[in-house]
């Protein structure tokens, strides 16, 4: 057996479990958002167990990840919306990959790939609602003349933008973002290009907003269980989701110390008490932030907060003068806090930072245990 000082265990029946909630929730077609290596959690097992849950989209950032899926052999629908200039849009075409197109230049170079290919591209037109990312707005009215004379070799699948503060309800910005979107799609129909679908909302506007749903509604970090927003939104818990990915680490040693000892570089915490130190054996080179304080570790139903500054391959937690922990034991850094355990929510805090870079930073040195959902079929 593999010896292995920490790892990711990820939950595919939680994902599954969620797909179906989201699915039910929205009431129109799923866009499994998959990027980043599936937030973290395996770009893809996650893509074939989102599908066989329901998702009838797969969604991602890159190129590249679109053709790893097609590699592994996921022949679901998949748009990837991050294609630059110079991007292989031939070889996407030639692959059935849906592109973003979010500006002139991305379209002439689509256009010219789809000519050469002697195949039409098929493509999600990105507007720019209010986000001010990515998509058209300057250059749009300009695009819409373009397009008139582009059916030959582009076909229009798709409308899409994304909203800014949809995890605050209520904010004005969402219904401004809603009506530019709709006047954006009525200005396609007027040139006589009436996309397929329409997409809008992220996991927040699926949780709480119907009016964007549209025609698909694109899930990320709601279907790994994870809250777009605890402060807003609430928890998992109250939102019927369950966090799918659990992180623990070995100690790599234990030691008894005495009252008033500096911990780690800078000396810039010292214990308070004679107590008992555990070395983990993580660092910020495996993702674990450097900046952390006031989160820690889980063992023996018991949590230990970090002490000192986090290195990069280890850092230290100050586990109680009568913990009974040994060198080689594992420990929980996160998971879904249903034992009390520190959460990927209580790491972002401490962070100062969010859930969403908590679980997408942990280093591909880390390696990814997967316990199965009990029906993955084929695809």
């Amino acid at each position: 057996m593999t010896f292995r000082r920490a790892e990711v265990i990820v939950d595919l029946g939680a994902i599954a479990s969620n797909v179906r909630a989201l699915k039910e929730k929205a009431g129109v077609p799923i866009l499994a958002v998959v990027k980043a290596d599936a937030y973290g959690h395996g770009l893809v097992p996650v893509a074939r167990v989102a599908i066989d849950a329901g998702a009838q989209w797969l969604g991602v950032a890159l190129l590249e990840e679109a053709l790893a899926l097609r590699e592994s052999g996921v022949r679901a629908p998949i748009i990837a919306w991050l294609v630059p200039p110079g991007s292989d849009f031939a070889t996407a075409i030639a692959s059935d990959i849906d592109l973003g197109v979010a500006s002139l230049e991305i379209f002439y170079e689509i256009c010219s790939a789809a000519q050469h290919m002697k195949k039409r591209a098929r493509i999600h037109v990105e507007v720019d609602t209010g986000m001010t990312r990515g998509g058209f707005l300057s250059e749009w009215e300009t695009f819409l003349d373009l397009l008139v004379n582009e059916s030959e070799r582009v076909e229009v699948v798709g409308l899409f933008s994304h909203f800014a503060r949809a995890d605050e309800p209520g904010q004005p910005q969402n219904a401004i973002q809603l009506k530019r979107f709709t006047e954006m799609s009525d200005d396609l129909n007027r040139i006589g290009i009436e996309p397929e679908i329409h997409h809008l909302s992220n996991s927040a506007a699926t949780l709480i907003d119907a009016s964007a749903h549209f025609d698909l509604v694109r899930t990320g970090i709601a279907m790994y269980g994870l809250s777009p927003d605890r402060e807003n939104l609430g928890s998992s818990d109250s939102l019927g989701i369950m966090p799918a990915m659990t992180l623990r680490a070995r100690l790599h040693l234990v030691k008894e110390v005495l009252s008033d000892t500096p911990v780690g570089y800078g000396a810039l915490t010292s214990t308070s008490s004679n107590t008992k130190l555990g070395v983990v054996a993580m660092g910020y080179a495996d993702g674990i932030p450097r900046i952390a304080q006031g989160a820690g570790i889980f063992y023996n139903g018991k949590r230990a907060p970090i002490i000192g500054r986090v290195s990069m391959d280890q850092f230290v937690v100050d586990l109680g003068a009568h913990s009974t922990a040994q060198g080689g034991d594992w420990v929980t850094v996160f998971g879904p806090g249903y034992e009390g355990e520190y959460t990927a929510d209580d790491w972002g805090t401490a962070s100062s930072s969010i859930n969403y870079e908590i679980v997408t930073r942990i280093a591909s040195r880390v390696p990814r245990i997967y316990k199965p959902a009990t029906t993955i079929g084929a695809l």
